[in-house]
C-alpha cells in the first residue's frame, strides 16, 4: 500500500528518505512500484550527492534491479567511488524499511567546458509530441499508478501493438513532492519504459523482465518531453535486448538499453 497521498511520485520524510505514493506503482503488481520512478530517484541523489562538484554531469548510469521495488518507505544511500579531476564514479542504493538493497546504480560523471568543443549532434528525427496524438496505457486493474502519472503521445506504434515503437513521455507530477523536476529525472522517469512500449511477445503468454537498466547521455536533456524509440530483439533461448534511441525536442540525447530475462507464463 502507499504511504504517502503527496501529488508527486515520492515524498522526502528526510535527507536520504522517502515516502512512495500510489503514482510509482506499475502496471504488473499493484504492491510494486514501476522501476521508472525509483531510477530516477536515484539520478536525483547523484546530483544531490555532498561534496558533488559544480561542472560535473552525469554522462552514464547503469542500474542493476535486483528484485522489484515495494511501496514502502526507502532509504537511498551514495558514495564516491572515484573521484578524479575529469571523471567520477558515484555507488547509489536503494533499500526499503525491513528489506535488503532492490536496486542500485553507477553513475559516471565527466568534467564539463562549455563552448570547448564543436558541438556535433543531430537536429530533431521523430515527429514533436505536438504533432502526434496521446494515447491510453493498456487496461490496468487499479486506477492510480504510473500509468495516470505519465503522459503518453505516440509517433509510432502503441501498448496495445506488438513491435517498435516511438512514444513521447511527459510527467504529469513532480518526482518529490514541492521539490523542482531536474532534466535527467524526467529522463529516468521515462527511459525504463522501452521494454513496454516495444514489446514483440504477448504478456499474457510470455514473461520478459528487464533486470537492469543503462541510460548514456551525450546531451543535458531540456524541456518536459521525453521520447524514446524503442525495439525489442529475443532469442529463442530466452534472453532479450530492448535498446531506445532518447530523444527531447532538440533532437537526439541518448541511449537506453535493457537485459531481458524471457520465458513462457506459469
Amino acid at each position: 500500500m502507499p504511504v504517502s497521498g503527496a501529488e508527486a511520485f515520492y515524498e522526502r520524510e528526510a535527507a536520504s528518505r522517502f515516502l512512495p505514493t500510489a503514482y510509482t506503482c506499475g502496471p504488473w503488481d499493484a504492491d510494486s512500484q514501476h522501476a521508472g520512478p525509483p531510477a530516477a530517484l536515484l539520478a536525483l541523489a547523484v546530483e544531490q550527492r555532498p561534496g558533488g562538484r559544480p561542472g560535473m554531469r552525469v554522462a552514464r548510469l547503469t542500474y542493476e534491479i535486483m528484485r522489484p521495488v515495494p511501496i514502502r518507505p526507502l532509504t537511498v544511500a551514495t558514495r564516491v567511488l572515484r573521484a578524479g579531476r575529469s571523471v567520477e564514479l558515484v555507488e547509489v542504493g536503494l533499500t526499503p524499511d525491513g528489506g535488503e538493497q532492490v536496486m542500485r546504480a553507477t553513475a559516471l560523471l565527466m568534467r564539463t567546458a562549455p563552448d570547448s568543443v564543436p558541438e556535433v549532434s543531430p537536429g530533431p528525427t521523430v515527429p514533436g509530441p505536438g504533432a502526434v496524438p496521446q494515447k491510453a496505457f493498456f487496461p490496468i486493474p487499479w486506477e492510480q499508478g504510473y500509468h495516470t502519472a505519465m503522459e503518453m503521445r505516440f509517433a509510432a506504434g502503441s501498448f496495445l501493438e506488438r513491435g517498435p515503437a516511438t512514444a513521447w513521455m511527459r510527467m504529469r507530477v513532480p518526482l518529490v513532492a514541492g521539490e523542482e523536476v531536474t532534466p535527467l529525472s524526467r529522463v529516468l522517469t521515462a527511459a525504463d519504459s522501452g521494454n513496454g512500449i516495444s514489446a514483440e511477445l504477448d504478456f499474457h503468454r510470455y514473461v520478459f523482465v528487464n533486470s537492469d537498466l543503462t541510460v548514456s547521455l551525450h546531451r543535458h536533456p531540456q524541456g518536459e518531453w521525453v521520447c524514446l524509440d524503442a525495439r525489442t530483439m529475443v532469442d529463442g533461448a530466452g534472453i532479450g535486448l530492448a535498446e531506445s534511441a532518447l530523444h527531447d525536442e532538440k533532437g537526439p540525447l541518448g541511449r537506453s538499453t535493457q537485459s531481458l530475462y524471457v520465458a513462457t507464463r506459469g
